[in-house]
Formats: C-alpha cells, structure tokens, sequence
C-alpha cells in the first residue's frame, strides 16, 4: 500500500524558516521524482519543486527559487522541503506527490505564516 506521510507544518513567523518532511512506503522510493506542489487558501495547485529519483536534479517554481531546497534521503525513503524567508503568501497546505505524472499523493501539511 502505497503512503505518502507530510510532516512539520505548523505556524511560522514571517521570515523565518520551516523544514517539511514526507516518509514514503510502499513504492520504490528511489525511482520515482518527487515533487512538492501547495495550495493557498481560495487557490488552485502551485507546482513549488521536484527531485529526480537520485538527487541530482532539482527544479524549482520562479516563485520559491532561492528561498527553498527540497532533498531526499533514499536509505529512508523521506523528501524534505527546507523553507527559508517566509512570507505570508506561502501560507498554503503543502503535498508531496511521487511521480512525472503525480500518481501518487499525500495528505497535505498545514505551513501558516503570520505574525
């Protein structure tokens, strides 16, 4: 059975940082790009970034380049999502998605920036 689990979303003041992490199981982790998409209160889908299954690629959303890092750590099969310099329009429920054509999903982690 497939799982993808968020974890560490929570309420961030605004310019300050916040690490995200998403435990898979169920698939081979190291195969698949991984993929960081949100979604803003009142909004559609925001790709943010992906992975390539070993690593070496990363591709970041114009909007969060510079700011955030997304890794991955094959031996425990978790993606990351390191967050630097929020602002309040990052405010938004955060989901990792494995997969080029996001076949698989989670559940979602709450990231509120406010003061």
């Amino acid at each position: 059975q497939v799982q993808l689990v968020e974890s560490g979303g929570g309420l961030v003041q605004p310019g300050g940082s916040q690490r995200l992490s998403c435990a898979a199981s169920g698939f081979t982790f190291s195969s698949y790009w991984m993929n960081w998409v949100r979604q803003a209160p009142g909004k559609g889908l925001e790709w943010v970034s992906v992975i390539s299954g070993g690593g070496g690629t990363t591709i970041y959303a114009d909007s969060v380049k510079a700011r955030f890092t997304i890794s991955r750590d094959n031996a425990t099969n978790t993606l990351y999502l390191q967050m630097n310099s929020l602002h309040n329009e990052a405010t938004a429920v955060y989901l990792c998605t494995a997969g080029k054509l996001y076949e698989y999903w989670g559940q979602g982690s709450q990231i509120t920036v406010s003061s």
